[in-house]
């Protein structure tokens, strides 16, 4: 038998049998297993667990005061690496902010069945724009377009503008006055590049061309007008040759206008 055996007919307590299991445990090179220390101590299997557990959480005996280490035992663990301190915590509070509440301006009173009440709508935040209305312009584009359509028509004869066979051998019967085609290039481009300089839906460039050519449109309308009642008022029935001239070149000066302001309309921004 063993000289660790047990030989008191009492029960010994985990703090007895402690040394004796660590010099078992010396000789072994390891710790040793539960059922060697009951068999090697004839005690149970709770108590030979718990002796086993307390071997296994002893701590690690420090360094003398020489500096020498001792011998590290093998049935021992390593203390555990240390723990990083945690970083510190902003604990400022953060001020919420919240979005401002939209107010609403009290609805003014409506009537209803001969009673005033208020209205339920909520005021937006911007008013409404109220577009200006359109009949107005109607009303005098009539006699503008009248008195106009009758200038150039005029003016047309005057500088040998008249009816001509624009398909001849094919229908020999239609026939088109010429003259037309002065009030149609030059109000309707006028009116094509006013829009185009105005609305704001074209690049720059375009709308530059566009307001250049819008006034310049304008000015050989009203000169046009001009130049055709003066030569009624004098009773000439045949406009001059450089007046006869300027207006043959219209019809081509509108047709280059009207496609560059196309080309230059649709220019990336």
């Amino acid at each position: 038998m063993s000289t660790a055996t047990v030989t008191s007919a009492y029960p010994r307590a985990v703090a007895d049998l402690l040394p004796a299991v660590r010099d078992l445990a010396d000789r072994l090179g390891e710790i040793p297993s539960r059922n060697q220390i009951m068999r090697e101590f004839r005690v149970g299997a709770p108590k030979a667990q718990a002796v086993r557990l307390a071997l296994v959480a002893e701590p690690i005996t420090p360094p003398d005061e020489t500096g020498a280490e001792p011998a590290s035992d093998p049935w021992q663990y390593a203390e555990p690496a240390p723990v990083p301190p945690a970083l510190p915590v902003d604990t400022t509070p953060v001020p919420l902010i919240l979005p401002a509440e939209k107010v609403t301006e009290p609805s003014p009173l409506v009537e209803h069945d001969g009673h005033p009440q208020v209205s339920t709508e909520a005021t937006p935040g911007k008013s409404k724009v109220r577009r200006l209305a359109a009949w107005p312009v109607v009303l005098i584009a009539l006699p503008a377009f009248v008195a106009i359509w009758s200038g150039w028509v005029g003016l047309g004869g005057l500088t040998g503008f008249g009816v001509v066979h624009p398909l001849p051998g094919i229908a020999d019967g239609f026939s088109l006055n010429t003259a037309i085609t002065l009030p149609i290039g030059v109000e309707v481009y006028a009116a094509y590049a006013l829009r185009a300089w105005l609305s704001g839906l074209v690049p720059p460039r375009a709308r530059r061309f566009a307001k250049w050519s819008a006034i310049g449109s304008l000015m050989v309308g009203a000169l046009g007008q001009v130049a055709y009642h003066l030569l009624v008022a004098a009773g000439i029935t045949s406009a001059p040759w450089w007046i006869t001239t300027l207006v043959a070149c219209l019809p081509v000066a509108v047709l280059g206008m009207a496609a560059a302001l196309a080309h230059l309309s649709h220019e990336e921004g």
